[in-house]
């Protein structure tokens, strides 16, 4: 059951997507901010004011820290640990979620370990860091934000794995679930599960009762076959759960699994559309929001590049297997990504408009990539090996293949998502980076 959330180097070389951009965002116009005291290998995660998010310490330690979101400013740090998360899966965020009074509460898997529980989940005030409560952990995927509570998939590793709801004020036990699953999107009374089980499917229960509103098998929108292994993703837009299954081949058939994007109502589950046999590529826009795929025939053949409506799943923009140049490329989009480019390091790409698939000129063009081509995995200290930090996303000049120097320059919104107006990312060295500048709240390439 792995999550792609940090790109390893062989996904990187064969869905290698990068950015065009323009975008004059941050710029003084707009309250921004730099933190360079962490280095933030996992997602970042934001509530009243507050951003948080895993570090690495120089020694190879985690520790989960808290910023203020509007400075910038490290509020605290204590040391954190993951227990039982699988490599594929990236590391473990925080989970903070808005307490009673507006207070933030950060939900993280701390070292501490007691008789035959290996971590101690530990809830802290958002501000301070003051403790609120704990409770021991076996194993799990660590704790997520549903709603106004806190979820977590614990003794993973045990043949009694389990879902609990959690009060994030005192740690109490609302309602479980047996099994293992991973919130996809809540909202303040419905929380959509995905249960990673044989036959994996989509349930939506109310988060106060833990009432079973509806379920949906993922073979209802793709077919049989599905296997998880391959990773996954999830985003939402209005009443639209948008999902990518990646494929995986099994080492021993060496058949592929059902992939493909697909999506479904919130409201009841039903399924919008779906598009078996593409596989998203990376870095890009959200599922939810502005996904890109390459279609993939029966032999294994890749087709071209197509941009799709999350709302409709029809194709709003496309390059065909005959523009795609021959091999050491990178993508590249602008903000809207109404352009797709061919990247190449130190020499001159190519450019398309989206729409007609007409060729472009790439003097004046800048482009998103991924900073680095072949990350290293994390030197963590007492974890599996295989773990990767998040991807950074560099400019680059389309016309030369060189990085730009444009100071100040933010990422497009498609890779950075936003929520509230504000705008979070790491660089290529883990320093966290955020800017206002009133984008509208989306999910960006991690959610």
């Amino acid at each position: 059951m792995l999550r792609p959330l940090a790109i390893p180097a062989l996904a990187l070389a064969v869905l290698a997507v990068a950015g065009c951009s323009g975008s004059d965002a941050a710029t003084a116009e707009f309250p921004t901010w730099q933190n360079t005291e962490v280095n933030a290998v996992s997602r970042m995660a934001s509530a009243g004011g507050v951003v948080t998010t895993t570090s690495m310490k120089t020694d190879g330690s985690l520790e989960t820290v808290a910023l203020d979101q509007k400075t910038g400013k490290k509020l605290w740090q204590y040391p954190a640990t993951m227990a039982g998360r699988l490599p594929g899966m990236g590391v473990s965020a925080p989970a903070i979620v808005q307490g009673a009074g507006g207070n933030p509460v950060v939900v993280a898997l701390d070292s501490q370990k007691k008789d035959r529980w290996n971590a101690t989940l530990v809830a802290r005030d958002g501000r301070t860091g003051q403790q609120k409560w704990i409770r021991p952990v076996h194993s799990t995927f660590g704790p997520q934000r549903c709603g106004p509570y806190v979820c977590l998939s614990e003794h993973t590793a045990l043949s009694g794995a389990r879902v609990v709801v959690l009060d994030p004020a005192s740690g109490k036990t609302l309602w479980k679930l047996p099994g293992i699953a991973e919130v996809e999107w809540s909202d303040p009374t419905r929380v959509l599960l995905l249960r990673l089980a044989a036959n994996p499917m989509i349930e939506s229960y109310e988060l106060k009762t833990g009432k079973l509103l509806w379920q949906q098998p993922l073979e209802q929108a793709l077919g049989p076959g599905i296997d998880l292994s391959g990773g996954w993703a999830f985003g939402a837009t209005g009443d639209n759960l948008t999902g990518y299954v990646a494929p995986y081949t099994d080492p021993r058939t060496k058949q592929v699994s059902t992939f493909g994007l697909f999506s479904m109502r919130i409201s009841d589950g039903g399924i919008n559309w779906m598009r078996p046999s593409v596989v998203r590529v990376y870095p890009s826009g959200n599922p939810g929001y502005a996904p890109v795929v390459r279609p993939v025939d029966l032999q294994g053949a890749y087709g071209g590049f197509a941009r799709l409506d999350a709302g409709s799943g029809r194709v709003v923009g496309q390059i065909t297997t005959a523009q795609v140049p021959g091999s050491g490329w990178w993508l590249a989009f602008p903000d809207r990504m109404d352009k797709l480019g061919f990247l190449k390091h130190n020499t001159k790409g190519t450019a398309y408009d989206l729409a007609s698939g007409e060729s472009l000129p790439v003097e004046d063009e800048t482009g998103w990539s991924f900073c680095v081509t072949d990350p290293k995995p994390l030197a963590l200290r007492g974890q599996a090996q295989g773990f990767y930090s998040v991807a950074a996303v560099c400019e680059y000049d389309l016309a030369t293949g060189k990085r730009t120097a444009r100071p100040g320059a933010a990422p497009p919104p498609w890779f950075t998502g936003s929520q509230d107006g504000w705008r979070l990312w790491r660089d290529e060295k883990g320093a966290v980076h955020a800017i206002n500048d009133g984008t509208p709240s989306a999910p960006g390439m991690y959610g």
